[in-house]
């Protein structure tokens, strides 16, 4: 068979699969996806270049907010769905048009695609997952195709821009990513971030309550906490100040310390007295994420990065064996900021002899690193006192409990606390200070070694 011959087999098939179609009851009620765009841009759409843009799962909302605002800004548009089922999720906007334009049915108009997403810890928005756009800038008809990440189709994002005119795409995509950072919804947010199989562009986000944990609530040596605040709140409230002088906005706080001496609840703290700060939380496997986080943070800045464990990726690497790519990422993430960049990078680790000495001691990575220790004697009186809140204990209980828990953790006086609730719960009465007593002294018995290790407690108190 010549190429001449496979042609006409080709053209001939083509015919009749059409014809099949037209002949169907169905067929009436399928609309075209051609004609439209023909129509919008006055030329066929197959004749033209796509720019097509990536946007991270993230993104995804920012880019829908994005696209309302800037289509609005040029008077506003038309949106249109598409039909074909799954196989037009493993296509381009390109590809879509191309098929289209050789079986009619295959692509037809239909419904826009939605869904849901969380734009707060108590909002969500209704997004277009797949839909066309038609609208004009300036002069210059022009048709965007939005899609949604879908992991299970293995596709990223996009924005994908169909124009005669090059220049106005390009400039098109420049002002739909100025509006995502002028307007992200993840701006001033508290996040933590969701890893995916898919890799770090798969990544989903997860809004948090900002909790405001007053300073009173944070028991610390005398200085401790001045010190923390005045690097991390204090800079970013003189930022233009420091700017000016031409001095540094970015830094990097490391506080150390053993299991349950209250780093996460410092942590707490910091960000419940930034409002209006974008803070990403990161710990255990979303740490793989911390490329991802500085660049959404340097974004969005004020912000602050927080790296919970982070000796669980920046270990010294002559404790491991060979390379280790993520501690280079966290090291890129710290160094890879403009100096003027309102960013805080907040590590809390167990083990500081364990982390990479270029982390720990180089200048501008870390400024300043703070251990959170175990509470001293006064220290422990004060969280027996902070956590006993109302409950009746008298000031003679309390002491006894804290002359009595020499070496142990905050972890350990809440949980104590809580025993000695539980115990007078059993009872069927109030709680007294021999409830207290008995929950301490329950703790410190041989038989709860290992509770105390999971507590922080290490050794005999």
């Amino acid at each position: 068979m010549t190429d001449d011959d496979l042609d006409q087999f080709l053209a001939a098939f083509r015919s009749l699969a059409e014809a099949a179609h037209a002949a169907s009851p169905r067929s009436a009620d399928v609309e075209p996806l051609l004609p439209p765009l023909r129509e919008h841009l006055g030329v066929d759409p197959r004749s033209l270049p796509v720019l097509t843009e990536v946007v991270t799962g993230m993104r995804d909302v920012d880019l829908d907010v994005a696209l309302e605002r800037v289509i609005a800004s040029h008077g506003g548009g038309r949106l249109l769905g598409i039909g074909g089922g799954e196989q037009r999720m493993h296509m381009s906007l390109s590809e879509i048009v191309q098929q289209a334009g050789q079986w009619s049915h295959q692509f037809p108009l239909g419904a826009v695609d939605y869904q849901r997403v969380a734009t707060g810890p108590d909002s969500e928005r209704r997004t277009v997952a797949f839909g066309l756009h038609l609208f004009h800038v300036g002069s210059h008809p022009v048709i965007v195709l939005q899609r949604r990440a879908n992991e299970r189709h293995g596709r990223q994002g996009t924005v994908e821009v169909l124009c005669g005119d090059e220049a106005t795409a390009s400039t098109l995509l420049a002002q739909i990513r100025a509006a995502m950072t002028e307007h992200s919804v993840l701006r001033g947010q508290v996040v933590t971030f969701t890893s995916s199989e898919y890799g770090p562009s798969a990544a989903g986000v997860t809004f948090l309550r900002r909790d405001v944990v007053p300073r009173e609530d944070v028991v610390l040596p005398d200085g401790t906490l001045d010190r923390i605040e005045r690097q991390v709140l204090t800079v970013a409230r003189h930022r233009d100040v420091l700017r000016a002088a031409g001095q540094h906005l970015k830094r990097g706080v490391l506080l150390y310390g053993p299991p349950g001496t209250g780093k996460t609840h410092t942590v707490r703290h910091l960000v419940g007295a930034s409002p209006g700060t974008t803070v990403i939380l990161l710990a255990g496997s979303t740490l793989t994420l911390v490329s991802v986080a500085a660049e959404t943070a340097r974004a969005l800045q004020p912000a602050i990065v927080v790296l919970e464990d982070c000796d669980l990726v920046a270990e010294d690497r002559s404790f491991g064996h060979g390379m280790q790519p993520l501690l280079f990422e966290v090291l890129d993430a710290l160094d890879g900021l403009a100096t003027d960049a309102d960013v805080t990078f907040l590590l809390t680790t167990n083990r500081a002899d364990l982390l990479e000495r270029a982390l720990a001691q180089r200048p501008g990575r870390v400024d300043l690193a703070v251990e959170i220790p175990l509470p001293d004697d006064d220290a422990r009186r004060r969280l027996f006192a902070l956590y006993a809140g109302d409950l009746p204990f008298s000031a003679a209980a309390l002491d006894a409990a804290a002359a009595s828990s020499a070496g142990v953790t905050a972890s350990f006086v809440k949980e104590a606390i809580r025993r000695a609730v539980l115990i007078a719960a059993e009872d069927e009465r109030g709680t007294t200070d021999g409830d207290l007593g008995a929950a301490v002294a329950e703790m410190l018995s041989d038989a709860e070694q290992v509770t105390r290790s999971l507590l922080g407690v290490t050794g005999a108190p």
